[in-house]
This record gives structure tokens, C-alpha cells and sequence, in this order.
């Protein structure tokens, strides 16, 4: 690597304060962390506040940052004390916070305003259109998508001002982060709320009973052979995943990604082995980021698999500093040290003597002040100004060192001072209504029957890629609005615009958008722009949000309670899925290629141990989208009723056109489920 090129950071996992210590001692340029309640690895044993602080000032002493981890779902409840955390930390010192929730990062950037926010990967960003638009609003670098391939990731640095952290090593999901359910509707264990219970790691079978294969379970990634590509695509940020893991593990991935970092090599044999043997599931794999997919890419970790033991750290990370000296006659002696980062400070010791034997020289001085083994520090140089003829004791050069360093390490530490504002006050919650209209969504044409439109939906929503292919939409009362491909790439813009321009041709008047990368995509062109599941809308404040980027109504997540949806302000029409199977997952693989070949025309499932079957649908781009194995009925609950919704939405995916329509028929006469169904979470809620 060329020595003038500025060299990513490295941010390493810290789910303890063990495993801090590893990551600071190994090479870690910052590591992140969870301090409370709030944050995706809640099964981690994170930081309490005392040691939150003392882990910043440990950190910053050593030049390494430190980032909170604010990235889950939060309830209105529940905002007031994650904006708490995050104030606390901020006057602690905190270099960023990772959020995902929309309200959370509205609230921070309004009643924080100096500090850092970084898009968590759970918001979901993969074009460069969406890492704009969060840049835009005050978002200083975006985690991208770990689906994201080399060259989509460089045009996505090439395209925004934001800084971009890549995940270079570490447990891939199979599922986009921050749209995976799975955990959810199955275990009541929310991914988006911290507490996945990982169903993706579990034998399943592909239409065949589930057996010992493991169809959702990926290899861990390793980019150690890439770490060049990256620097030289202007790559912010290298991150390690693994709070829930082992300090031998860090310390080991983090020493050995350190040290090609600044040695601009790619791992030897025996690194390779170190790596694996620290933690893997069947290897690695590389495939997302040479934008290949496929069933290489699936692993898992046997139940008897042998830890590395926890390997002799190194010395750990010491920061540069410079020492000025002044040794005069008649006057204390005096030591300025100096940091990188501008930091200097003076302490001062006793004044000389006359020399009896040896006098002090100034090589000596230097000398003696170069010891700094033991300490945070690293001498880069000594300027001494030694008068002849003058003697002082090396201890009390020792104790003026000490001194100063420990003066230079409360500098360093000291918290920057950062402007706090008031809370800015909600707007007027003036769209909840009595009663929600209907809406549905179909996935095919032969769905859209007049026996459907009979119901008069207030909308119909459907695929862009249908609209697409059809020659012409029956007539309705209702609107018509496109749903857009939740997973799309930077390439796919132009074909979607085409597309778009198709559907209005048809009398398509609406879009639901299911990504912040939407907005740039349709904005100003006349749409109708409503919210659909994707966006994870969980507060109040996420209503106001999306509805001030131009949203007209969104639909509100799947995994909140009916007490959580009535006490919401809505601040916007507020939508929710009240019949269909939910989504489970979306997968850059094609779960069905990997299994049984390419039969995306016919229906296929993924079988568990219990003998539910879990449709699998394709999806834009040769993708596939889980769905739940039971349909969500509620016909003939009137508690959804009376919660200020203004759409309830019928969401058809695998049924029959009569089926359709007789689910139709039954929510209109609030009919009682036949057949197996499930109440979703509406009632039980999520860890």
C-alpha cells in the first residue's frame, strides 16, 4: 500500500469490557458497544455506566474511538430513555451512535446536534441513492448492507458524501438486516429488537421434510484478501462483527486484520488458519463481495468444534507524543507533551542543582524521557534545553514524565463540548379515524378479478415488475399503486424509472416504498408516496419523519403490540396488515436455486422440523422472500378496529383468486378463521 494513502479504520466488537481491552490491545483504531437496553446484541453482556465511562477514557487515552450501539426498534415508550442514553454518553464523550430507528436518529439529530450518527446496517442501505439521503439528513457514515458487492460498494463511495463502514469479517444473515422477522413471528424473539434467537442456523429442508441440511445458515465472511481493494475505493471503515463473541476471538481477528492493515499484505497460510480456527462455520466465504451467491456460501458450526486458545496479546496500542524540556538554573524544571491530535500540556518538577560529578546533558534528559514502555504512549521525540553545569535526579525526571503523561491522558480524555437542545414537540396527531378502510395487495394478475375490486379497496397495491408486463388494469374505485422491489441496486434504476413510467401510463397514481433509497428515486415526479412494511415504523416519531421526507401514510411494523398501535400519535394515516402470511425474510440467495434448482414458477417451501412449510416467493433480482407458514387472520377481532388506523391491508400472496375473495367476504362480515391461521404479534408482542 502506498504510504500516503490514508488507511481505513478498523472498529472492532466489544460485547464486554474483556473483550475491549483485546481489541484495544490487538490494533482496534475504534470499537463499538452497548451500554443499556437499547442496542442489537442485547444477549451480549455489554457495559454498565461505570464502566461505559471507564471504557471511554481508556479508549481515548489510547487514540482508539469508541461508538454506542442504539440500533433496535424502539417504542414511543421507550425513546425519552434511549435519548437519555445517548445524552449521557455524549457528554461521556462518545465519538457516534448507531441507530436504526427512524424516530430515535430524528430525535438525536434535532436535541444533539454536534453529535456523530452513523446508520446502522439494520436501516437497510445498499444504493447510493440511500446513503445520500441519510447523509443528507445529518447521518455522518452509513454501515452498508454486507449483500453489497465490491463494485457496488464503490460506486456507492463514489457517489456520497457520507463516510462508509464495510463488515470485513464475522456471521453473515441470511436475510437483509433490519428486514428479517423470522425470529419474531416463530419465537417472539425480535432481530430488530436485539433478541434474535437465530432460526436461520437450524436444519431445514427445501419442499422436503426439514433434515439435517441448513439451507439459511452462511458461512462466516472473511475480506482479509481484500482490505487493498477497499482502501483504494475510499472505504471509511472496516468493522469486525462479533459482540456475542469470545476476547480470544477478537483479539485474534482484530491483531491479525491490524497488522495487514499497516503492512499492506494478505493474511499468510498460517494466519488463514488462525482466523478459521478463532471462530468459522464450514470456512469462510467471500461470494457477496465478488457479487457471486449460491449454495458454497451455506455452513455451519459443529456442536463440538474446538475453540483457538486466547492467544498472547500484543503490546497493545500506544500513541505518539513529543516531549519539550527545560532545565535552567534557579527555576523548576518543566516538561510539554504533545499528542497527534493537538492535545499539550506542562507540568513542572524541582529545579536543578549545581552538579557535583556528572552533569545532566541533554542526550540523558532524552534518553530517560524515551522510557515510556509500560504506558499508552510511544516517545517520537525529544527537544531538550539543558543548561551546563546542572544536575537532576532521575527520579525526578521519572516522576515529571509520569507526570505529564498522566496530564496529556485527562486532556485526551476530556470530553468535546457538544450543544443540547430541547425536544422538538410533535405535530398535531390529526389523522386517526374510527374505522380503517381497506386496502390489498396482490402478487399476481390473476388475483386482480373483478370479484376482488367487488370489495371497493380504498388501494390495490401491486409489484412494480407485474405492472410492468401487463397490457392494461381493469377498472376500480380505488387507486392503484405500485409496490417497489425492496432490494434493488444502483444498476436497476433506469429499468425501475422505465417501469414507472409504464405503470403511470396504466393509471398507477401511487407508490409504496419499502426503503429510505426509494425516496431519491421517486421524489418530484408526481407520485402519491405511501410507507409499506420494509420502512419498520415503531413510533410516533417515525411517523413524523417519513411524513416530512413526503410520505402521505405508512404502514406501521407487523411486530407491534395492538396497546403499542392506539397509543401511537398519528401524525400520518397509519396503516397495518391485518390478514396474509407475513414476510419472513428477503435473501439475496435464491433460497430454491441452492436447493433444488431453478423452479421459481412453481410453488416451493421451506420445511422445518415441525412440519410447517414456509412459502417461498421469488422476489426482484432473483431474490426470495420467506413467508410465514400460517396466514395472519383477525376478521373477527374487533380490537384492530378502534386503534386510529385509517387502512387495514388484506395482503395476498399464495391464494387462489376465489380464495381471495372469500378472505375478502369474511373480513366483511368479521367471519370466524377456518383452517390453521395464526393471530400474529399484534397480541403477544416481542422480546
Amino acid at each position: 500500500m502506498s504510504s500516503s494513502r490514508r488507511l481505513p479504520e478498523l472498529l472492532a466488537p466489544a460485547g464486554s469490557p474483556e473483550s475491549l481491552q483485546a481489541a484495544v490491545e490487538s490494533g482496534a483504531d475504534a470499537v463499538y458497544l452497548g451500554w443499556g437496553g437499547f442496542n442489537a446484541r442485547r444477549g451480549a453482556q455489554n457495559f454498565s455506566q461505570e464502566e461505559f465511562a471507564q471504557a471511554l477514557a481508556y479508549c481515548h487515552i489510547r487514540g482508539v474511538r469508541v461508538f454506542l450501539t442504539l440500533n433496535i426498534l424502539l417504542t414511543d415508550r421507550e425513546l425519552p430513555e434511549a435519548l437519555e442514553t445517548a445524552r449521557a454518553a455524549s457528554r461521556l464523550g462518545v465519538d457516534a451512535v448507531l441507530v436504526q430507528d427512524w424516530g430515535l436518529f430524528d430525535l438525536l439529530r434535532h436535541a444533539l446536534p454536534d453529535l456523530p450518527l452513523h446508520a446502522s446496517t439494520q436501516m437497510s442501505i445498499f444504493t447510493s441513492g440511500g446513503a445520500r439521503e441519510i447523509a443528507a439528513d445529518g447521518c455522518e457514515r452509513v454501515v452498508l448492507a454486507r449483500e453489497c458487492s465490491k463494485d457496488e460498494t464503490a460506486a456507492i463511495c463514489r457517489n456520497t458524501s457520507a463516510q462508509t463502514e464495510v463488515f470485513v469479517h464475522g456471521a453473515l444473515c441470511m436475510c437483509y438486516s433490519g428486514q428479517c422477522a423470522m425470529s419474531a413471528v416463530v419465537g417472539r424473539r425480535s432481530g430488530n429488537r436485539g433478541r434474535c434467537a437465530q432460526p436461520c442456523r437450524l436444519p431445514y429442508g427445501v419442499n422436503e421434510a426439514a433434515g439435517d441440511q441448513r439451507p439459511l445458515s452462511l458461512k462466516d465472511s472473511c475480506l482479509a484478501d481484500r482490505l487493498s481493494e477497499m482502501a483504494d475505493m475510499g472505504v471509511s471503515c472496516l468493522k469486525i462483527e462479533g459482540r456475542m463473541r469470545r476476547p480470544g476471538y477478537v483479539s485474534t481477528v482484530t491483531g491479525i486484520y491490524a497488522q495487514l492493515l499497516d503492512q499492506g499484505r494478505k493474511p499468510t497460510p498460517q494466519e488463514r488458519e488462525l482466523l478459521e480456527r478463532a471462530f468459522s462455520r464450514s470456512g469462510f466465504t467471500d461470494a457477496y463481495w465478488r457479487g457471486k451467491t449460491g449454495p458454497e456460501m451455506l455452513g455451519f458450526r459443529p456442536e463440538n468444534a474446538a475453540f483457538i486458545p486466547d492467544l498472547p496479546r500484543q503490546e497493545g496500542r500506544r500513541s505518539p507524543v513529543r516531549f519539550t524540556c527545560r532545565v535552567e538554573a534557579g527555576f523548576p524544571c518543566t516538561l510539554t507533551a504533545e499528542d497527534e491530535d493537538g492535545h499539550a500540556v506542562t507540568v513542572s518538577g524541582p529545579a536543578p542543582e549545581a552538579a557535583r560529578t556528572r552533569e545532566l546533558t541533554r542526550e540523558d534528559l532524552a534518553l530517560r524521557l524515551g522510557k515510556t514502555g509500560g504506558t499508552p504512549y510511544r516517545c517520537e521525540g525529544v527537544e531538550a534545553l539543558v543548561e551546563p553545569g546542572l544536575s537532576l535526579s532521575a527520579a525526578a525526571i521519572n516522576a515529571l514524565r509520569r507526570d505529564a503523561l498522566e496530564a496529556l491522558g485527562a486532556a485526551r480524555a476530556t470530553p468535546p463540548s457538544r450543544r443540547e437542545r430541547e425536544l422538538p414537540p410533535l405535530p398535531e396527531a390529526a389523522f386517526s379515524q374510527a374505522e380503517p378502510k381497506y386496502t390489498v395487495s396482490v402478487l399476481t394478475a390473476a388475483q386482480l378479478t373483478g370479484g376482488l375490486l367487488d370489495f371497493r379497496p380504498s388501494r390495490v397495491y401491486l409489484p412494480l415488475e407485474l405492472l410492468a408486463n401487463v397490457p392494461s388494469l381493469p377498472e376500480t374505485e380505488g387507486e392503484y399503486c405500485a409496490i417497489l422491489p425492496r432490494v434493488w441496486r444502483d444498476r436497476d434504476e433506469d429499468l425501475l424509472r422505465r417501469w414507472l413510467d409504464k405503470s403511470r401510463k396504466l393509471g398507477v397514481t401511487g407508490l409504496l416504498l419499502g426503503n429510505l433509497g426509494h425516496f431519491p428515486l421517486v421524489r418530484g415526479e408526481g407520485w402519491r408516496l405511501y410507507g409499506d412494511y420494509g420502512l419498520n415504523v415503531f413510533n410516533s416519531r417515525s411517523l413524523d419523519y417519513l411524513g416530512r421526507k413526503g410520505l402521505e401514510s405508512a404502514c406501521l411494523s407487523f411486530e407491534l403490540r395492538f396497546s403499542q398501535i392506539r397509543d401511537m400519535e398519528k401524525i400520518l394515516p397509519a396503516e397495518a396488515i391485518v390478514y396474509g402470511r407475513l414476510p419472513l425474510m428477503i435473501t439475496e440467495n435464491c433460497l430454491i436455486q441452492n436447493s433444488v434448482g431453478c423452479r421459481c414458477d412453481r410453488p416451493n417451501f421451506l420445511n422445518d422440523r415441525t412440519g410447517a412449510a414456509f412459502p417461498l416467493l421469488p422476489a426482484f433480482g432473483h431474490r426470495t422472500e420467506v413467508q410465514n407458514s400460517r396466514p395472519l387472520w383477525l376478521a373477527d377481532r374487533p380490537d384492530w378496529r378502534n386503534l386510529g388506523l385509517s387502512f387495514a391491508r388484506l395482503r395476498f400472496t399464495t391464494e387462489s383468486p376465489e380464495e381471495c375473495v372469500r378472505v375478502c367476504r369474511g373480513y366483511e362480515e368479521r367471519a370466524a378463521a377456518r383452517g390453521d391461521f395464526t393471530r400474529g404479534l399484534y397480541q403477544r408482542g416481542v422480546e
